[in-house]
């Protein structure tokens, strides 16, 4: 079964600007690599990545993953071939934090709580440094001071600057974040 890594980031980029090829790039390497690519499912960053996976010579139909926030199917980008309208405006980015694994590229407020939902749920997740947003300002940081995975010493979100590095990570951690979260406990 293939891995399932979400792209998180800003809803409206330049195309053709840093955002938009750092998200085209990783959607690409990700087919290449044999995982299949989630976002939120509409414009910017999420838009880019499934074009990017789209172009992979190794894409698949139902390689890109929808989940939307509205009911409306009709509102997924054109490059979503699995559309899950959830209904459930933002509350829905836990669901989308909910991958194998997530990637941050830019991002305001809504790709914060995504990293901050995956973090909870102690999901593997790298951020793109060296463009605007969110992604830059958390890349090499803890979310708090829990210990998530007592063996992997070095947990923290894992800053990349390209697509290959974020694979090179996929490859060495991913394996490693295997936990699912079992719900909010008091006194741990």
């Amino acid at each position: 079964m293939k891995k399932m890594i979400s792209i998180v980031g800003d809803s409206i980029i330049e195309k053709g600007g840093d955002k938009y090829k750092a998200a085209f790039s990783m959607g690409k390497a990700l087919v290449d690599n044999g995982y299949r690519v989630a976002s939120g499912g509409l414009g910017g960053v999420m838009a880019a990545a499934f074009e990017g996976a789209h172009a992979s010579e190794f894409y698949t139909e139902g390689d890109t993953v929808a989940i939307l926030p509205m009911f409306d199917r009709q509102q997924a980008n054109r490059s979503a071939d699995i559309i899950i309208a959830t209904g459930l405006d933002v509350y829905r980015n836990v669901i989308v934090a909910n991958s194998d694994a997530v990637i941050a590229i830019g991002g305001g407020a809504g790709t914060l709580t995504e990293v901050c939902n995956a973090w909870a749920l102690k999901r593997l997740i790298l951020a793109f440094e060296g463009v605007d947003g969110w992604s830059d300002k958390i890349a090499g940081q803890r979310m708090d001071h829990r210990v998530r995975y007592p063996d992997i010493e070095e947990d923290r979100i894992f800053g990349v600057k390209t697509a290959d590095e974020a694979i090179a990570v996929l490859e060495k951690y991913l394996n490693l974040y295997t936990a699912s979260h079992e719900g909010i406990k008091f006194g741990d």
